[in-house]
This record gives C-alpha cells, structure tokens and sequence, in this order.
C-alpha cells in the first residue's frame, strides 16, 4: 500500500498565525487562554482562547475584504492560503478539498451581520471555500463531533489509496460561539478556572477556537517525511454526551490502527490525547490507554494550550504530533498537577528531546465517536 503523508501545514490560532508560531509558543508555555467577563456565566465569564478579530482581519487584508467573509471563513482561508503559498505545484482541477467542522458558522445564527441565512450551513462554507480558491472537485464536509478534524485526515488517506485522487487539502476549524459556551454550560462541563487535562483536581474544559489546513499526499519529497500508516474510527454508543466507561470504542480503534499500521503498542513513541479535562472523559481514556498496552507511553493534551476547538482540535493536535516526530521534541502537558484518573498513564511535564519515530493521536466525542491515527517517520534518500 502506498505512504500517505502529512506534507506543508498551517495553524491559525491564538498562539500565531503559522504553525512555527504556534510550536515557538508551546515550547515558550504560553497558553491562548484568557478569561473572557460574560454575566450570563455564573462565575462572571469563562475561560476561552478566542482570535482578536481586529488582528485576523488586519491578516486576511492581503487576501481580500475581510467584511466579505465571516470570523470562520477568515481563519479557514488563511490557513488553506499557507499550504498553497509553498505548494505551487498543486493543481486545484485534481486536488480534494476536505472541510472539518463541528458548528460551522453557526454565530450567525445570533448574529447574521450581513450575511444571507443561508451562510450558517456547512453546505455554503465549503462552497465559499471551494470557489475562493477553485477547487473544481466537490468539497467533502466532515462533521462528526469533536473527531472530525483528525477523521477528514483519515478520509483523505482512504479515497488517496483508492486512487480517487493524488493530493488533497484538510482543513478544519470552529468558533467559540454563544451556542457552544451555553451548550457546554448547561452540562456544568465548563471549567471554573484554566482546564488541568488528566489532573486530580480538573473540573471541565476551557474553549477555543481556531483553523489549521494539510496536505496529504502520496507524494514523498526528500529527507524526513510523517507518513500516516493507520487509522481506524469507531462508535461505541454509549451516551448522546458521555464516553464509555470501559472505553471500549477508543480501544477498539487504537487496536485496528495499530493493526493496519502493523505495529505493537511497545513501538508507539508518543501519544498525543484528546485529554479535555473532563472528570469523565480523562477517565475513559486513561481506561483504553491502560487495556491497549499504552500506560507507559508519554502523553500529552494540548488543551491547556488551545482549549477545546471542537473539529478543528483533532487536526490541530495531528500537526502538532507531526512536528513532534520531525523535531524529536514531546511537548508539556500544560496546567497538569496530580494525576487523577484510576489507572497510570505517563504525563509529560516538561519539553523534552527525544528520538521518536512513530505517534499515536486519539480523539472522542459525543455521541460514542472514537478515532485513532498512527503516525511514522521515513526517509527519503
């Protein structure tokens, strides 16, 4: 079967505008979260990592007029115009275009501003991206929960395989908007103060928002390439909201992606968690690591950095486990204190240099869903 490879990629979020500014970031513990003053909130406001919107349009001005274009659609283009920029060679008649997202613009619905009512559908996001770039192939919209950014990586794998197309560009992004913070409020899983992912002492998950873009192709290029070797997805049916108990749908997908990959859980190098900072999910998953032979691999969550970014958080972590096998650097678990989940599991807390070759990225979301993805580095010449 041929390598399928995470190629040039962009991050648009709080931390920076570029996937070099979010890492520089990360490697500095700067976190993108900040308490933002909301009465309808019982503690006053909430913890979020939210894009000035001054600044991103400022930054967008250079593709066009940002009144035009909604906060989402900003982010996503901007990130999709970063992988283009080093990848002239693309030709958008051929190339996928792959679009993540849980929520979509679904602000407008509060808020239509200018915008037509139809504009709030993930329907018309994908048109207004396939249209401002010209993508001529159809845009394929993933949106299931918070593994959809990790999953269109998957899907993008699979359709390359099958010859249906060489090239494809992933993108993924959402909002914090009044739908999601109320939503999440009235499941009292908003945290109290900044999320402690996997700590005793969490109570909940921090928001954010943010974009990133990939291209995944079968094309290798010289010197290290990330190629993405197995993947598998499954739904374990548990909870419209709740996650297994046994974790028995991230166990089943962490066992096939290590079975199309042909690796054992003794040859993962690290693992990139979906770790929210929920009492229930942090469990759940510190459960399936434990039963799949992972309990000694260092782990982290990215959300003490980035807050919980809904569809974009699957892929925005997939990158960041990318650039982690290419610098041979295991990035620190931020805000984590005491371990407080039932089995053990192996919580990185400081940057750390070390020879990787393979990674491990996991996501979850409501309704049971489960995704694993298995990265490894090869060499070119």
């Amino acid at each position: 079967m041929m390598d399928i490879l995470l190629q040039e990629d962009s991050i648009i979020s709080p931390l920076g505008f570029s996937t070099s500014e979010n890492i520089n970031a990360i490697k500095a513990g700067n976190s993108g979260l900040q308490f933002h003053a909301n009465s309808r909130f019982q503690n006053g406001g909430f913890y979020a990592g939210i894009i000035d919107p001054t600044f991103l349009a400022d930054e967008f001005s250079a593709l066009g007029d940002a009144k035009k274009f909604t906060k989402l659609e900003q982010m996503m283009l901007l990130a999709i115009q970063s992988v283009l920029n080093n990848n002239k060679q693309i030709d958008l008649k051929t190339t996928a275009l792959i679009i993540s997202s849980t929520k979509g613009n679904i602000n407008l619905w509060d808020n239509p501003q200018n915008f037509s009512e139809d504009r709030a559908s993930l329907n018309s996001l994908g048109k207004i991206i396939q249209n401002f770039f010209g993508f001529e192939l159809q845009p394929i919209i993933v949106s299931n929960a918070c593994i959809s950014g990790g999953l269109a990586v998957a899907i993008a794998k699979r359709f390359i395989q099958a010859g249906k197309f060489d090239n494809a560009v992933v993108v993924a992004g959402d909002l914090v908007s009044d739908f999601v913070t109320s939503g999440f409020q009235s499941f009292q899983a908003l945290s109290n103060s900044l999320c402690r992912p996997f700590s005793k002492t969490r109570d909940g998950i921090s928001l954010g928002e943010a974009a990133a873009a990939v291209l995944v192709s079968s094309e290798i290029t010289k010197g290290d390439n990330i190629a993405l070797i197995g993947d598998a997805s499954a739904n374990d049916a548990n909870h419209i909201s709740g996650p297994s108990r046994t974790g028995e749908g991230l166990y089943k997908s962490i066992q096939q992606g290590l079975k199309e990959a042909q690796l054992s859980a003794s040859e993962i190098d690290y693992l990139s968690a979906h770790g929210t900072a929920t009492v229930f999910n942090d469990e759940m998953e510190a459960v399936a690591f434990n039963r799949a032979g992972l309990n000694h691999v260092p782990i982290n969550s990215f959300k003490g950095f980035y807050g919980h970014t809904l569809g974009a958080s699957a892929l925005i972590e997939t990158i960041l486990a990318k650039h982690s096998l290419l610098n041979n650097e295991l990035y620190p678990s931020l805000n984590f204190e005491e371990l407080g989940v039932s089995k053990p599991i192996n919580i990185i807390q400081n940057l750390v240099k070390k020879e990787l070759q393979t990674a491990l990225k996991t996501a979850s979301g409501f309704g049971g869903c489960n995704l694993a993805l298995i990265l490894k580095k090869i060499n070119n010449g």
